[in-house]
């Protein structure tokens, strides 16, 4: 009896690295210029601070990376690049909602956003800062 074919991995799914790398062109651009986000100073300030082609070769290794790729990530760790922008629950919903905005601009199917929403909210302790007290 002959073995079940695998499901081929979320990378292959997504079209391979320069698929990824098209949408992560489009998505970069979107958080950078999205007003929600550029509000908070320190985050608007890291926006201007890094050239836009060297932050989307790094999400895209990541992308690559966590989808299952044969790319490793080289970057910083997500505590250690975002832990001094005070980045607040409502700037991560924007920050999903502009994901959510270039998934359906490049017609990314629904199972395949479930899966990339996923491997993003994995990342949400790290990223957004913990509550004030009283604040």
């Amino acid at each position: 009896m002959p073995e079940p074919t695998p499901r081929p991995t979320l990378y292959d799914r997504l079209g391979g690295v320069y698929a990824i790398a098209v949408v992560v062109d489009d998505f970069v651009d979107r958080v950078m210029t999205d007003p929600r986000l550029n509000a908070n100073p320190a985050v608007d300030e890291a926006h201007h601070k890094v050239p836009p082609a060297g932050f989307k070769y790094l999400v895209t290794e990541m992308v690559c990376w966590a989808a299952g790729g044969p790319q490793r990530y080289t970057g910083r760790s997500m505590a250690d690049s975002h832990r001094h922008l005070n980045i607040t629950p409502g700037e991560w919903d924007a920050f999903l909602d502009d994901l959510r905005q270039t998934l359906d601009r490049f017609a990314v199917p629904a199972a395949e956003q479930a899966e990339l929403r996923a491997i993003v909210q994995s990342t949400y302790a790290d990223i957004v800062a913990p509550a004030r007290p009283g604040g």
